[in-house]
């Protein structure tokens, strides 16, 4: 009887569907398989009178599984397979990895359509072939022989996938010329552009030569973007800017367009320009502003400040620092305090500074008390949560800092605030009034005050249901649950049945 009319039989006779059969033909005996708890295996028989194959594990010997089940979990493999491979003869694969390391990974990797991530690869060799110590000293050998290798890449990341090419790549300086002379959005001009910055030192033994079709490039997009795309068109000068520095012989006798162009073209949406560009970038523009605008750099900058993260805050309070005008910073912040039109970003930097840049006179209680306010007012627009939020509840010193000469009636106010405050949850809320008993002990009669004039909601029931309740809890106690653990423990001493009983039952 062959295996096809052994199948139409059994499904004839309703053992299982045609489509279960269907997949059973990929696992015929002398295939090898691979499942994810028991690993790699054999099929070494079909007992389909009974619905059953049998499967010869690395660990489990001779297994039966029912065949649904079967076609759900086996994963057919290849005889070439490198786990097949290893399951036949670990001590081969072993020698053929040590002797020709390159010809064994170039395989490996075509046998995965060309690529793999290095955790499959150990998994594929650990234990069996190698151990843990073995292998890392194995692919640390490997790896110095594949540097230079063309036909590799390898990324930066350990959970990204070491790839195999035929053809060969081009040097990854060169390949970045490339990518930058077919980008076709602005955004991909960016990117590579960045790239090159940190490859700059890739182009040393040609003095930066490669780069001049670039820096030329660079200016003629940003002089066509320069209206609609500002703040791109500032971050391609940046790098210009960096190459031009970095490579003195690639300066430019007239450039069509400069960073001091567009901020004096742009002057009126500065504050819109400047928060689009990122973070690391904004201090690049920061440090040109004064040159830009001379006298008037302090009123350009400080009307940058309300928009921006708190890291361009320490960045704008570095520069006026820099430049002898802090006394103007510190007034700046001060006034936007009083009015109560300060940023979250800079209330959570003098906080997290603990008032540094002569901003102590600031970090005290009253401090606290417009952090609070501008917490309840941004809860109340957007319902977010924002990192001052948290620096308040994770700095368990910062409370005490805030409140050490803080006056009895101070306080009193800060507790009826928190008590009413919709930016805190009510379990955050207790951590926060808890830090002020600890601090002032004298409010915790306040506060027991404040909640007893909360009135209690009576809870009533009748007898037969109190009654009723009573004998379902009784019944709990004294008899399901006795009876759950016995039933367990019955289940337990038939052992693990999932895979062949489950099937049944169904």
């Amino acid at each position: 009887m062959t295996l096809t009319s052994e199948l139409q039989q059994a499904i004839e006779a309703g053992s299982f569907s045609p489509a279960v059969a269907e997949s059973l033909k990929s696992l015929t005996p002398g295939v090898y398989c691979f499942h994810k708890s028991w690993g790699t295996g054999k099929i070494a028989a079909w007992r389909l009178a009974t619905g059953q194959i049998v499967v010869d594990f690395e660990s489990r010997e001779g297994h039966s599984m029912q065949v649904r089940y079967a076609t759900q979990t086996l994963q057919p493999l290849c005889p070439g397979d490198l786990r097949v491979r290893v399951f036949r003869d670990a001590v081969a694969v072993r020698l053929e990895a040590e002797s020709l390391p390159v010809e064994f990974i170039r395989g490996f990797l075509l046998d995965h359509g060309g690529k793999a991530t290095l955790s499959r690869l150990s998994h594929a060799l650990i234990p069996k072939v190698f151990d843990a110590a073995s292998f890392k000293r194995w692919w640390g050998a490997l790896r110095k022989k594949l540097k230079s290798n063309r036909h590799f890449h390898f990324p930066s990341r350990g959970t990204e996938s070491i790839e195999f090419f035929h053809q060969i790549l081009l040097p990854p300086h060169e390949d970045l010329l490339a990518k930058f002379q077919a980008a076709r959005h602005l955004k991909d001009h960016i990117a590579t552009a960045d790239q090159i910055l940190k490859s700059l030192e890739d182009f040393s033994q040609e003095k930066g030569e490669p780069l001049r079709r670039v820096v030329l490039q660079i200016g003629e997009i940003a002089a066509k973007c320069r209206k609609f795309r500002s703040a791109q068109a500032l971050e391609l000068l940046l790098a210009r800017e960096a190459i031009c520095s970095r490579y003195k012989e690639l300066q430019l006798e007239a450039s069509p367009i400069t960073i001091a162009d567009i901020l004096r073209a742009e002057e009126t949406r500065l504050p819109i320009i400047f928060s689009a560009l990122p973070s690391v970038k904004q201090h690049r523009v920061l440090d040109i502003l004064p040159e830009v605008f001379g006298e008037g750099w302090k009123k350009k900058v400080l009307s940058l400040i309300q928009g921006v993260s708190w890291r361009a805050v320490a960045s704008i309070a570095r520069l006026f620092e820099h430049r002898g005008a802090l006394h103007e910073f510190q007034r700046a912040i001060s006034t936007s305090i009083m009015d109560r039109s300060v940023s979250q970003e800079i209330l959570y930097w003098i906080c997290r500074k603990r008032g540094g840049y002569f901003l102590q006179h600031l970090f005290n209680a009253n401090l606290l008390v417009d952090v609070l306010v501008i917490l309840e007012r941004n809860r109340l627009d957007d319902g977010r949560r924002s990192r001052l939020h948290d620096l308040l509840l994770e700095d368990r010193a910062l409370f005490q800092d805030l409140l050490s000469d803080a006056n009895r009636q101070t306080v009193r106010d800060i507790v009826r605030r928190l008590l009413l405050s919709p930016a805190f949850d009510d379990m955050n809320r207790r951590s926060l009034l808890a830090r002020i008993i600890k601090i002032h002990p004298e409010m915790q009669n306040m506060m027991a005050c404040e909640r007893a004039g909360t009135p209690q909601e009576a809870f009533t029931v009748s007898w037969i249901s109190l009654e009723r309740r009573k004998a379902e809890y009784d019944d709990l106690v004294s008899r399901q649950i006795t009876q759950s653990v016995k039933d367990i423990s019955t289940a337990r001493s038939h052992g693990d049945l999932r895979e062949n009983l489950e099937e049944k039952l169904n």
